[in-house]
């Protein structure tokens, strides 16, 4: 049994930031927690790991893991496990993103541990064809993020839109139950406007959000386009 995040999500990856060290990383959970509350919006935390389950006991909204490693509970010494995460109180995990690497066959069978415990699970994809190769193992979500964009200052959306599109119909055409986001420079409700036009079903972001002068403020601009 897995696990659904909705569409028309908004996930805050806050990756290990200096602005979300220790409890800034709740901070930021409440402060997502509070525009997705007034706006009435899904936005989900994704906040670094050793803060999982301060932030997951914080807040109400989803809460997902940055990664996960396919290791059963036990002689597992600094890997993530699926339990680890699922007992923390996340709803879900990333897995395979641009700064996280793995092999499909990996994502594959994490996929399956994540499913097997009730977590959704999010597949990174750098390209179209990695997104179709990793489709088969049907994760809930696949979000497609250009490396040479990610933390930039020019959305997906806008420097490459033909990405966006062509993995919505590939993964589609695979399971069309994979719902599909992108990432990478994405900053302004305009760009996720322009990613939902595209077909995506949300969006995955970071610094623009994390590295903000008023994070509260970008939020609310961010969920404007939904």
């Amino acid at each position: 049994m897995s696990s659904d995040l909705g569409t028309k999500v908004v996930i805050i990856n806050f990756k290990a930031y200096a602005e979300v060290d220790g409890p800034k990383a709740v901070d930021l959970a409440k402060t997502c927690e509070k525009v997705a509350t007034e706006t009435g919006t899904n936005i989900i935390a994704c906040p670094p790991m050793v803060e999982l389950s301060k932030v997951a006991g914080s807040v109400g909204i989803p809460v997902l893991s940055q990664n996960i490693d396919p290791k059963k509970p036990g002689s597992a010494t600094g890997w993530i496990t699926p339990s680890m995460v699922k007992s923390c109180g996340c709803a879900g995990t990333l897995i395979n993103h641009a700064e996280h690497k793995v092999a499909p066959e990996v994502v594959g069978e994490a996929v399956k541990m994540a499913h097997e415990l009730g977590l959704a699970t999010v597949v990174c994809a750098n390209t179209v064809e990695d997104a179709i190769v990793l489709a088969k193992y049907a994760p809930e979500y696949i979000a497609v993020e250009p490396p040479e964009l990610i933390g930039g200052d020019i959305s997906v959306t806008s420097a490459d839109p033909a990405i966006v599109k062509n993995t919505v119909e590939q993964v589609k055409a695979v399971d069309p139950s994979i719902r599909v986001l992108c990432g990478a420079g994405v900053k302004t409700g305009k760009d996720v406007e322009a990613a939902l036009a595209l077909g995506a079903d949300g969006v995955l972001l970071a610094s623009g959000v994390v590295k903000a002068k008023d994070q509260y403020a970008v939020l609310k601009d961010l969920v404007s386009g939904l």
